[in-house]
């Protein structure tokens, strides 16, 4: 019998994946404050136990202080270019 069928037929699933909920710097722009993973957990804009990457999509307007796990390029710059800051947390 050829070795292809021998073989099981299953893919690889990596146990250590760290999954990240996506929010874009446009949906950032409607809201004020300083954000965090838990009020976007409360606004509805991420599901419970994830880990959040904002991504550069969208434009903003006002300075605001985000916090979340990672941060693209884009979006650190168009934070950081409207006059806001952003904090990597541990995790």
């Amino acid at each position: 019998m050829p070795l292809i069928r021998r073989v099981p037929k299953r893919g690889f699933t990596n146990i250590f994946r760290k999954e990240y909920a996506i929010v874009n710097v446009g949906r950032l722009a409607d809201l004020e404050g300083e954000i965090t993973p838990e009020l976007l957990l409360e606004k509805g804009c991420v599901r419970a136990g994830l880990r959040v990457k904002i991504l550069g999509t969208g434009e903003i307007e006002k300075a605001l202080t985000v916090s979340a796990h990672k941060f693209s390029n884009a979006a650190r710059k168009k934070i950081e270019a409207a006059g806001g800051s952003c904090e990597v947390l541990e995790s």
